[in-house]
Parts: structure tokens; C-alpha cells; sequence
């Protein structure tokens, strides 16, 4: 199992701006990228899932991404819509560290990526 707050090598890099990217779950599209980090061992990307789920934002660890695609600005995660959509809301209020992301830990860590 590889880390989940770590991107897959050869899918982003500290220079990969992805911001605005569509996100594509396994079975389609699910929303666009409204933030990202690339910070050591809390790597993650917010997306905005616009209508999809009426305008919630779910944060998906760096291990869920399995290619990036900068010519046509997409992203692909190893999710279905319906995992993205039973995600832990995202709370912009709220800063991410080690010391409280234990609800994603809980919810992508059995994925096992």
C-alpha cells in the first residue's frame, strides 16, 4: 500500500499546477479541482463538484490519483462518483495537517491505494 497523502510517481510534481483540471472518477466526470498541495506527506487536491452533489467540495488524497493529463487538463482518480460523493465534506475553514485529517484517513484507507 503506498501513501495516501503522496502523489503516485509519474502522476504530479511540485511544479503541476492542476487547478481548474476536471476530475475524472472511474465512471466519469465529477467535478473540478479548486485546490491543491503538494505539501510532504499531505498531498491533496479540493474538488468542486459544481451540481454533482449539489456544490460540495470533497478533498481526495494525493494516493488516489492515478494519471494527469496537462494537455487536456484532467486529472483521473481511482474513485467512482459515489465514493467521491459519500466523502467526509470539506471544511475550507479548516486547516489540514497530520493532526486532524483522521476522517479521511478512516474513510480512503481501507481503498488500500
Amino acid at each position: 500500500m503506498s501513501n495516501l497523502w503522496t502523489y503516485r510517481e509519474g502522476t504530479l510534481s511540485a511544479d503541476n499546477d492542476v487547478i481548474g483540471y476536471d476530475v475524472e472518477a472511474i465512471d466519469g466526470t465529477i467535478g473540478k479541482i479548486d485546490n491543491s498541495t503538494n505539501e510532504t506527506d499531505n498531498a491533496h487536491v479540493v474538488v468542486d463538484t459544481g451540481w454533482w452533489i449539489f456544490g460540495k467540495k470533497r478533498l481526495i488524497p494525493a494516493g488516489a490519483i492515478t494519471a494527469a493529463d496537462h494537455e487536456n487538463q484532467k486529472v483521473a482518480v481511482q474513485l467512482t462518483k459515489d465514493q467521491i460523493k459519500t466523502a467526509p465534506d470539506f471544511d475550507e475553514t479548516q486547516s489540514l495537517d497530520t493532526s486532524n485529517r483522521g476522517v479521511y484517513d478512516e474513510y480512503y484507507g481501507p481503498f488500500g491505494w
